[in-house]
């Protein structure tokens, strides 16, 4: 098999090669900034024969755990047949990073990594065989089953503790959810069953596992993240600072607050892990609707969300939308030609290369705006057409309403399009579905594409999944996503379809008659790559 550059939703790039029963990963990025990668591990992958007659379905009990009889050599994923372990780690040097503060972190990053490799597969036949199937069932009418990788206790993962740890932390589960009758918990007994599925997988927010290391006083590398971070711990000596927007923290230069924009999702001047859990459930009214307390959207410019588009060989990214007379810096990653190597001691940074996400690009989001909005084709839908200062005050209010956010998609950093995340209880389509429609977190979104060289069918299905993983991502309580397009947009109603919505009725507004359109979390299963 040849080698593969995996791309990390953090702009990190992993090269991943065949070696005997198994394949090695080495990070390509150790030299630009201070990865938290190792400089490589290796796992070990076998394969059997899925075993159909022992699936589970409709409820049924079965602990699917690979037989040891019938492994042969990975070449493509199985539903079922599949399990790793983590063989070997190459830690860097300890003169140039200083040792990660929790090496379980360390450990479940690279086997998150690992997954996200994996999960990135061809997709192996959904369809499975149960006993008692009639054989003259085709294909297409046979139950589907889960796609799972076990993981064995071998290798790394033979700690006492490790396996628990990780399960805790949401990488792998199992079935068993018993206590266990074994006092001696050191033989791993209910810890040989553990796996991970694809759903599971896509459904648990990166930035609990990715974090950089810390490098040491003397180390050559870059004592910063790759991109400032709005949430980090205040540091004088981090560049650029942590909330450039503050008085007295403004970098020096050319670059004005206004056009700054924060870092992304993966940022952090603390090299720790960027994930906080959402906050507890307090209510309060508006408009006589009770809803929950929202928790205060990202700030104007900053990137929330990005993803390596395989199929698209680029980054898909969103970030707040900004009334900035300048166009908001992108510092998120891209798919550029960026060399992977930077001799330490030469001056020369990753920062200081000419890319995109050094340069200030126009228009700003008030202008972009203007052009999409006075598009033919985009007002039919919107009719927000009009002189600058409609889309303005449009903007402004968006920006200024409680319970949604204004949003920019960008294909490696280029605008794309505009959206607007909403939660559905206190939105317009709320007042128009009984409770039963919609729960306390369910979201929906507005969209619109822009420009030209960024439509097709295939973009489209990325940023549709990718804008509902976003909804998954955000909140844990969030079940549904709905839309409400115009009933007679029936391309996008057909794309919509395609990344696993379903029309359940129609609406009438008073401006439009509209398809109600959801999808449920219980019934997704991965974004589009």
């Amino acid at each position: 098999m040849a080698p593969t550059l995996v791309h990390l939703p953090n702009g990190q790039t992993l090269t991943v090669s065949s070696v005997f029963a198994g394949f090695s990963f080495k990070a390509n990025d150790l030299n630009i900034h201070n990865s938290a990668f190792p400089p490589g591990w290796t796992i070990i992958i076998e394969s059997q024969d899925d075993l159909n007659d022992e699936v589970a379905v409709d409820g049924q009990e079965s602990h699917n755990t690979p037989k040891k009889s019938h492994a042969r050599r990975f070449r493509n994923p199985t539903l079922r047949g599949d399990s790793l372990f983590i063989s070997s780690i190459s830690n860097p040097s300890s003169t140039d990073f200083k040792p990660p503060t929790s090496p379980t972190r360390q450990i479940a990053m690279m086997l998150w990594a690992t997954l996200w490799w994996y999960f990135h597969q061809p997709k192996p036949n959904p369809h499975i065989t149960t006993k008692g199937l009639n054989d003259h069932i085709p294909e297409e009418g046979k139950p589907k089953g889960d796609w799972r990788i076990y993981i064995k206790r071998e290798g790394i993962f033979k700690g006492r503790h490790l396996l628990p740890k990780l399960e805790r932390m949401g990488i792998i589960t199992s079935e068993d959810s018993c206590v266990g009758g074994s006092i001696d918990d050191r033989n791993g007994e209910g810890w040989t069953h553990m796996f991970a599925s694809q759903r599971g997988f896509w459904l648990i927010d990166p930035r609990i596992f990715l974090f950089t290391l810390s490098p040491t006083t003397h180390s050559p590398f870059p004592g910063a993240s790759p991109y400032p971070s709005r949430p980090s711990s205040p540091n004088r000596d981090s560049f650029p600072p942590s909330r450039p927007d503050i008085a007295g923290e403004l970098p020096q230069g050319p670059m004005t607050p206004q056009a700054q924009s924060p870092g992304g999702p993966f940022a952090s001047g603390s090299h720790l892990p960027t994930y906080y859990p959402p906050p507890p459930t307090l209510f309060t009214f508006t408009n006589n609707i009770r809803h929950p307390i929202r928790q205060k959207p990202p700030a104007q410019g900053e990137t929330f969300y990005t993803r390596y588009i395989p199929s698209v060989g680029q980054f898909l990214s969103f970030r707040v939308a900004s009334l900035s007379h300048k166009s908001p810096t992108h510092r998120g990653p891209i798919s550029d030609s960026t060399p992977t190597f930077l001799p330490p001691g030469s001056g020369v940074t990753q920062g200081s290369l000419p890319s995109i996400a050094n340069m200030t690009i126009s228009p700003n989001d008030t202008d972009l705006l203007h052009t999409w909005m006075n598009d033919p084709r985009v007002n039919a839908l919107f009719g927000m057409s009009g002189p600058r200062s409609v889309q303005e005050k449009m903007l402004r209010d968006a920006l200024n309403t409680k319970h949604s956010f204004p949003v920019i998609g960008c294909w490696d950093g280029k605008p794309f399009g505009y959206f607007e995340l909403y939660w559905v209880k206190e939105d317009q389509l709320g007042r128009y579905l009984s409770s039963h429609d919609y729960g306390n977190w369910d979201r929906g979104f507005h969209a619109l594409v822009g420009e030209r060289e960024f439509r097709g069918p295939q973009r489209v299905r990325v940023w549709m999944s990718a804008l509902v993983h976003f909804c998954w991502l955000a909140d844990p309580r969030t079940e549904r996503v709905l839309l409400e397009p115009r009933v007679d947009n029936t391309k996008f109603i057909d794309y919509l379809q395609d990344v696993g919505f379903y029309k359940e009725r129609e609406i009438s507004f008073p401006h439009k008659q509209a398809a109600l359109m959801k999808i449920r979390r219980e019934g997704w299963e991965a974004p589009v790559l």
